[in-house]
Parts: C-alpha cells; structure tokens; sequence
C-alpha cells in the first residue's frame, strides 16, 4: 500500500543529506571526490532505506543503471587523457605553447593567447587539471607572476568545459537526466559561447587591468565570436564532443592572424627568454589534433560509416520498479553504449594513430610507454573511483524519490520567477565543491531538471544553465587551484589564488544568470 512521504523541513533536508554529506566531506574535512563519493553513496543507500523505504530491487536496478553511466563517461575520461598524454609525451603540447608567445610582443596578445585561446584548447583535448598545470609555467616564463598566471589560466577556459575533455561533462548530464543531445546542445552552446568572451575579458583585465580589456578588445570580439560560432555549429550539429576542441583549434588559427596584425605588433617578436625550439615542428605536433578531428568527423557524420561503427551496443533494459512508499521508477532502457563508434573508442583509435605518427617522427625517448601509461593511471583512477560512487549516489536517490522530494521543496519555496538566475549559481556551487562539472551535472542535473519541470520552465534552458555554471564553477574548485598552483610554486599558498579567483570568477556566473533569467 502506497505511503508518500510527506514534504516538510526533516524530510527534505533527509533527502538532501547525501549532496550535503559530499560538500561538507570535500570542502571542509578536504576528502577527495572518491572517498566523500563513496561515503555520500552509504547515506543515500541508508536515508533510502530507512526513510523512503527503498526496497532490494530498486537497490539493484539503481546501481546497474550507475554501471553503465559511469561506463559512458569513463570511456571518455580514460582515452581523453590517454590521447592527451600521447602527445604531450612527444612533446606536442610543449611545441604549441613555445610558438604561441612567439608570434606577438604585445603581453594582453600572449596572455590571451596562452590562457584563452590555448588553454581552452587543451581542456577540449583532456581537461582534469592538465590546462592550468601546462599553461601556467609558460605564463610565468613570460614574464608574469606566479599568481597572475594560475588566476588566468584557470579562468581562461571556464567556457570550454562542458564540451570540452571531448564531451566528459555534457555526457554525464545527458546520461542523468534522459534528455538528448539535440534538445539541450542548442541552449547550453549559446550560453556558453557568451561566457567564452568574459573569460577573454577577464584574462585580459589580469594581463593589464581596464587598459588590458581594452587593448584586448579586437582579439576579444574576433577569436571569440569565431569560437563561440564554431562550438555552436558543432554542437548543434551532433558533433558537441568535438565542441571546445574544434572552437579553440579554429580559434588557435584565426588567433594567429590576429597576433600578426601591426596593432599587436610593436616590437620584433620572439621566443621567451630561456626557451628553446626543440622538439617536434609545429604540423608535426598539430597532426595528432587533426587526425582526432578527422576521426570523429567521419564516424559521426557520414552514414555508412557510422552504422559501421555502431554495430556493437550495449544497452540493458529495465522493468518498472517501486519502493514501499509506492514511488514508481518507469521501465526503460539504460543507456546505450556503442563499443567502437563511443567518443571514448574514437580517443583510443587516435591515440594509436597519433602515437605511430610521433614515434616515426623520431619524438618519443626511451620508455615512452611506460610513462604514458603511468601517467594515465596516476590522472584516472582516483577521478573514475569518486564518479562511480557519486553516479551511484544520483541513481539510488532518484529511484528512491529523494531527488523528486527536494525538486518539489525548491519549486515551493523559489517562484519560476526567480529560478531561472539561481540555476547557474547551483551548477557552479556544485562544481566548486566536488571539483568538476562532470560531478557537479551528475549530483544536480536530475534535480534542476525536476524542478524546471515542477515550475513550469523550460527543461533545455534550465540544464543549460546547470551545466554552464557547472563549467564556469569547475575551475574555481580548490582541487584544480591546487595542482595549478604546485606547478609554478605556490604548493601550501593556494589561499590568495582562491580568494582572488572568485571575485573574478563569479562574474561570469552573474553575467550567465542575468542572461537565463531574460530567456525564461
């Protein structure tokens, strides 16, 4: 016999105990992702229970559906950083960050065109700290401080987050909340697109101040409207896991015509001092990039080819299900995995192909493969174990009716007035404290959704809103501030950085509200 459980306080603060219990675990006590994950997976295993009466099967089925999430997005998290380190073992990423500086004398151009421009384009290729920690000592080799340079890093790609790291966060936010591709790209593309500028505007107000955004302002309003278009076409286009890394490669283009222009041309331009121009040449350390591009071009956009590579899915289907309170969980398929036509497969076949091209290039030294594959372990294991656990945790707190509990408090206490400008701010809060977007979507996404539903507003605006604010909150988590900031010698200082990256950071937040807010 049905026995709802009522909405009061207790209750939905009862149902909110596994969120609370991660924030709390991550920020204050600092657990990592995978040890408050796991904690917060026990309490909503127990308030599940105990409280909303969850029985073994919904248990069960809950933690299958998690399975196969967690297995979409770890897919990708794995080849991405598989790829990534491939090339920066044969010195790619190094070569592209020398020549950058290199093609401008002008500091607000460099600083733009390393943490804008190049730092986006690595968070579209890997992401998980590796921007900031690869970028920030180039900065510093350019003559800007410590500090100055993690701040501009780390803020620099906010916007290429979601779609970036091949489309790790946008996955998990499609995978939580059942919606597709086609219905959430659209919006979560041209909010992001608008926060690509206030990055730029905020890298360039760290270069030089007022007079920096200014000075900027020609490179700003180019690069970022070719960027902010290009991501757009692509992700609207089926190809949003190419996203951030086609925005910022086309992008690293027309920034390099843009740096040559006589206006960011007042003295001869050179190499930074102390660096040298070893390593691969620049079309060699860029063909890894283009046969990534070319690969997923030709898997998602031509036919055959694509009914080629899909020949091999693993979906599960699952029956209805209902706790002993009577909420019902409606049968469906869990989510589908294409084994060799998956963004994950198409990482692992470009690694390979990118890993031939360089090691007949000459680039590797000896034990390259044990260093890559090293690498990769030390940069995915931690970060797959804490989103299992917090996938997990989302799966038995919908099942259970936790997450339609706490949807319906917050559609009762905030008006679909108001909503709309707090819906960017819960995505980055839920960054900033579990340390990626990816979480932060997993953790809130089904919830936004509930609610966007509850108040009568629009789904696809609502999740858009989650997901940039989620992107935009990411690189203000103490996590990532803290691998930035070992890299250039701040280890044990992170404090000012933080404090200083979120009176900037939180700009671009505002800016995304006030927008979301004029749409709904």
């Amino acid at each position: 016999m049905a026995d709802p459980l009522p909405l009061n306080l207790a209750t939905w603060l009862l149902a909110l105990s596994p969120v609370i219990g991660v924030l709390i675990l991550m920020v204050v006590f600092r657990w990592g992702a995978s040890q408050a994950g796991a904690a917060a997976w026990f309490a909503a295993v127990i308030v599940g229970v105990v409280v909303f009466r969850a029985t073994i099967p919904v248990l069960g089925y809950a933690q299958t559906k998690a399975v196969l999430l967690s297995l979409d997005v770890l897919y990708i998290i794995w080849m991405a950083l598989l790829f990534f380190h491939v090339a920066d073992e044969a010195g790619a990423v190094a070569i592209i960050g020398r020549r950058l500086p290199a093609l401008t004398s002008d500091k607000v151009m460099q600083a733009l065109l390393l943490s804008w421009v190049f730092v986006s384009f690595l968070q579209g290729m890997g992401g998980f700290g590796v921007p900031v920690a690869v970028v920030a000592p180039l900065l510093v080799g350019i003559g800007f401080s410590a500090l100055e340079s993690v701040v501009m890093a780390s803020l620099g790609h906010g916007w290429a987050v979601t779609f970036g790291s091949l489309g790790t966060s946008f996955a998990a936010l499609l995978a939580t909340t059942g919606q597709t591709a086609d219905a959430l790209a659209p919006e979560s593309a041209l909010l992001l697109g608008l926060a690509a500028f206030a990055c730029g505007a905020l890298v360039a107000y760290m270069a030089a101040k007022l007079r920096g955004v200014v000075r900027a302002l020609p490179a700003l309003l180019v690069i970022g409207t070719v960027m902010a278009a290009t991501q757009y076409l692509l992700a609207t286009n089926g190809l949003w896991n190419l996203g951030a890394t086609g925005a910022s490669l086309v992008g690293l283009g027309v920034a390099v015509g843009v740096a040559r222009l006589p206006f960011y041309q007042r003295e001869p331009a050179s190499l930074p001092a102390g660096q040298s121009d070893e390593g691969p040449s620049l079309p060699i350390a860029l063909s890894a990039y283009v046969v990534l591009v070319v690969l997923i071009a030709m898997i998602n956009l031509v036919p055959p080819v694509e009914r080629l590579f899909d020949t091999v899915v693993l979906s599960l289907a699952f029956p209805a299900v209902e706790t002993a309170r009577g909420w019902v969980t409606p049968a469906g398929s869990g989510r589908a995995i294409s084994l060799f036509g998956h963004p994950g497969a198409i990482l692992l076949y470009a690694s390979l192909v990118a890993y031939i091209i360089y090691r007949q290039a000459g680039c590797y030294q000896e034990g390259a493969v044990k260093r890559i594959t090293t690498k990769v372990l030390n940069g995915a294991v931690k970060s797959s174990l804490g989103i299992v656990a917090m996938v997990g945790m989302a799966t038995i707190m919908g099942h259970a009716g936790m997450t339609t509990l706490i949807a319906r408090g917050l559609s009762e206490t905030v008006g679909a007035g108001i909503y709309p400008a707090a819906a960017p701010f819960v995505g980055a809060l839920g960054a900033f404290m579990t340390g990626s977007n990816t979480n932060s979507n997993v953790v809130f996404g089904a919830l936004q959704m509930q609610t966007a539903e509850l108040l009568g507003l629009s789904i696809s605006l609502i999740l858009a809103a989650q997901t940039t604010g989620g992107a935009l909150g990411s690189v203000l988590a103490p996590a990532k501030v803290i691998v930035g900031c070992s890299t250039v010698g701040l280890a044990g200082e992170e404090g000012p950085v933080i404090g200083r990256m979120l009176v900037l950071g939180l700009i671009p937040v505002a800016l995304t509200a006030i927008v979301v807010w004029i749409l709904a």
